[in-house]
């Protein structure tokens, strides 16, 4: 069952306003077994509209339709929706009182052209909605082409997400679980790091190019993320026993393949398995940053529960904090210069001591656009990591602007401290 999904909205076509309903209809629909083919921004124009469902009508069986249903001008779900399949509109006065009643509630008058959002293509069952004034709409159009015999339900959804999601579960729930094929899309996403897009791809090409023609075939894509990847697992699957036997067993085979580079088959980020390390070990952690600012001590915060683990960080910029504050000695300094493995691993021990704790952090690196030189060019980044009486302390070079070697920095810590915890180095 292939389905479609339009946002209706100039807004979102600028920069300052995203379209987030799609991903909550994408997750509804795969659950009962629609394939989302295609997902489009539409600006609020009766014409371009129109011109994206007379495509969409030749081959989806399902299309939703979020945004488009105010009661002002540029509202133009409708009048698009009834010119394409030639269903002229008419006012249904209960909507229109139910409306009046929801303003006189509040003490207001209902404005004359509240009166559009009455207005109904011929054909069309109304949705209720609860959270707003905007009702809902449902129609079966004949496929494009007529004569092929097939159907295509339409969906129409208000826009704001806390009166379109009830409405998507009540009609999912009360028409579409029904029409569907009783299959579902099952997913995983591992995540990896330490290795480029293309050398994990070429490396796993041979494993999943054979799930496509197993009894329950699984699709893959394979992304670059802020300097990490991830696998995408979709499986199309009778059953949610089958799809996630099918998956357990896919990713049992990857996970042999790739090793240790794998630090997430659950979708959960680095911090949180790290954080989980951490808490199992009842270890305790303490950061000194330089290049990455206070970001890995943010992304570790960002993970409920991070108490358990985390002490203290210390955004030690200037050399003169490095010193003060972590005991990094001038002398160090001046003969290796700030951006050293030898300083990283004086931050790292420095904090560590101070705080107390098991394990110890230091990052210092050229974060860029400037402060580079021939011999530490700009993403030059040094990471040390200490665990009791051991030590793990790299050099990297990264690639990108300075948000993404910060962010790159952060992960490369984060990594070694896993890798270190597991044993593996």
């Amino acid at each position: 069952m292939k389905a479609c999904i339009l946002a209706v909205g100039s807004e979102m076509l600028t920069p300052f306003r995203v379209d987030t309903n799609s991903l909550t209809v994408t997750e509804r629909l795969n659950a009962i077994g629609y394939d989302v083919r295609l997902k489009a921004v539409v600006a609020d124009d009766v014409a371009e509209l129109a011109r994206v469902l007379e495509n969409a009508l030749e081959w989806a069986d399902l299309i939703v339709i979020t945004g488009g249903l105010g009661p002002t001008e540029d509202d133009i779900t409708r009048d698009a929706v009834a010119r394409v399949l030639d269903a002229p509109l008419s006012v249904d006065e209960a909507i229109v009182e139910r409306i009046r009643e929801r303003f006189a509630k509040r003490g207001m008058k209902m404005p004359d052209n509240n009166r559009r959002q009455g207005m109904v293509p011929r054909g069309a069952t109304v949705l209720e909605n609860r959270h707003g004034s905007a009702p809902g709409l449902f129609i079966t159009a004949r496929r494009r082409p007529a004569d092929d015999g097939g159907s295509t339900d339409l969906v129409l959804l208000p826009g704001p997400p806390r009166e379109m999601k009830p409405m998507l579960d009540a009609v999912i729930r009360d028409r579409l679980a029904a029409r569907a094929s009783g299959a579902g899309l099952f997913r995983r996403v591992l995540k990896l790091t330490g290795r480029s897009e293309s050398d994990v791809d070429a490396q796993a090409q041979t494993i999943y190019t054979r799930w496509t023609s197993q009894r329950v075939p699984i699709a893959t894509t394979i992304l670059a993320v802020s300097g990490q990847i991830e696998l995408h697992l979709t499986a199309q699957a009778p059953t949610r026993e089958a799809g996630e036997a099918a998956l357990d067993a896919a990713v049992a085979e990857l996970s042999r393949e790739l090793g240790d580079i794998i630090y997430s088959i659950d979708g959960r980020p680095i911090e949180a398995v790290v954080g989980d390390l951490l808490r199992e070990r009842r270890l305790t952690i303490a950061l000194a940053e330089s290049c990455s600012g206070g970001l890995l001590a943010s992304r570790l915060t960002d993970i409920p529960g991070s108490s358990d683990y985390l002490d203290r960080a210390v955004v030690c910029y200037s050399n003169a904090a490095k010193t003060d504050l972590l005991g990094v000695p001038d002398a160090m300094i001046a003969e290796h210069g700030a951006v050293s493995e030898p300083v990283a691993r004086a931050m790292a021990e420095g904090v560590r001591v101070r705080a107390g704790a098991q394990v110890g952090i230091g990052i210092t690196g050229i974060a860029g656009p400037g402060g580079g030189t021939e011999s530490k060019p700009v993403g030059m980044v040094c990471v040390a990591v200490v665990v009791d009486d051991r030590e793990w302390v790299r050099t990297f070079q990264f690639v990108g602007d300075r948000g993404l070697v910060k962010y790159q920095s952060a992960t490369a810590a984060l990594n070694m401290l896993r890798l270190m915890l597991l044993g593996r180095v």
